[in-house]
């Protein structure tokens, strides 16, 4: 699976405005409403599904990054945004440091294969520490877009 299957161009952000870990999940979120992926009524049960999944432990996996992710009935099809903050966010991540890099998912409860193919392509890039270094650079939506499409094409993971 690539970003591209799953990463909605338009919900992309390169600057966060979020404080916390409620506030970039309601951003992210926000933002997939506003690229109609899912509708405005459901973004309240799509950030508490988010936020009860982070109560299991926290998808801050370290280094700078979380992927804080959901099965919700209110998709037909796995959906995904990117967001960066310039100044980080205090995601209670399992290394205590702030987070820069957001990959937020939600996908439909059966379609768990999608789920996780999604989950392991961006742990495959993320492992990349070019890739995550160019993506805490970007300054526009658009160049995270580019980064997505040249790890689509095998640019980074070593």
């Amino acid at each position: 699976m690539k970003f591209c299957d799953f990463v909605t161009t338009d919900a992309i952000q390169s600057d966060l405005a979020a404080v916390d870990k409620e506030s970039a999940i309601r951003e992210l979120v926000g933002n997939l409403v506003n690229a109609n992926q899912i509708k405005s009524e459901d973004a309240d049960s799509i950030v508490e599904a988010i936020l009860k999944r982070e109560e299991l432990g926290s998808t801050g996996i370290g280094r700078g990054i979380a992927v804080p992710h959901t099965k919700h009935p209110c998709v037909d099809k796995l959906v995904g945004t990117v967001g960066v903050s310039q100044t980080g966010v205090d995601f209670q991540s399992l290394d205590g440091e702030p987070v820069q890099l957001f990959f937020l998912l939600v996908s439909p409860p059966d379609r768990p294969g999608d789920h996780l193919r999604a989950l392991e392509n961006i742990s495959r890039q993320l492992r990349d520490d070019m890739f995550c270094k160019f993506l805490k650079q970007s300054k526009t939506p658009a160049d995270i877009k580019t980064l997505l499409e040249e790890a689509d094409n095998n640019q980074f993971v070593s």
